[in-house]
């Protein structure tokens, strides 16, 4: 995704999917994570910190909330931040550092390291919050559409056509995906 984020040629558009609105993790759902978790290190290489894992891994209540996320990312926009940028930030604290990122002090913390000042930050998260549910719908009427499922899930739209792309099929291989991308632009 970081490839795809670097190509000057192409706009990256985030779509929240909503997959988790303010979920209690069950111990069973927990040991789905872990196994979960082994798999995508397997097949991209993707590292987990040990601080995430041994939150996941310990008694202690656990909370996912991809709305909160979603809005966040949604606010870093509005903000005049990339929205990726945010993402990577959010999945940086949660799975490497295993920060608790449904804490509003949490994410203003990524919101500050992004340049984005506090009080700025108070303004448009409510801005975000009347956004995040209307845009999670959205997404999820055009991965309908589209056949998608699974994440990430990945569409391209030119000329006013969707074509979709199983991101799987370059885990492991940034050098095809990059020739890939780059032939977009001959296409486009």
């Amino acid at each position: 995704m970081e490839q795809l984020a670097q190509q000057s040629h192409l706009e990256l558009v985030l779509h929240p999917s909503g997959m988790m609105d303010k979920a209690q993790i069950s111990p069973d759902f927990r040991a789905h994570i872990l196994q979960a978790d082994q798999r995508i290190q397997r097949e991209t290489g993707a590292e987990f910190g040990e601080a995430y894992l041994e939150r996941v891994r310990s008694g202690q209540p656990l909370m996912l909330d991809s709305y909160f996320t979603a809005q966040a990312i949604i606010a870093a926009r509005l903000a005049g931040k990339r929205d990726f940028d945010m993402l990577k930030a959010i999945q940086r604290a949660h799975y490497q550092q295993g920060l608790d990122v449904t804490q509003t002090d949490v994410m203003q913390q990524l919101a500050q390291a992004m340049g984005i000042t506090p009080e700025t930050w108070q303004n448009v998260m409510p801005q975000a919050a009347a956004k995040v549910r209307s845009d999670i719908v959205q997404t999820q009427r055009l991965m309908q559409q589209l056949g998608l499922g699974g994440f990430p899930s990945l569409a391209i739209e030119q000329n006013n056509e969707w074509y979709t792309l199983s991101p799987s099929h370059y885990y492991r291989r940034p050098q095809e995906w990059q020739a890939w991308l780059e032939s977009l632009s001959v296409t486009a």
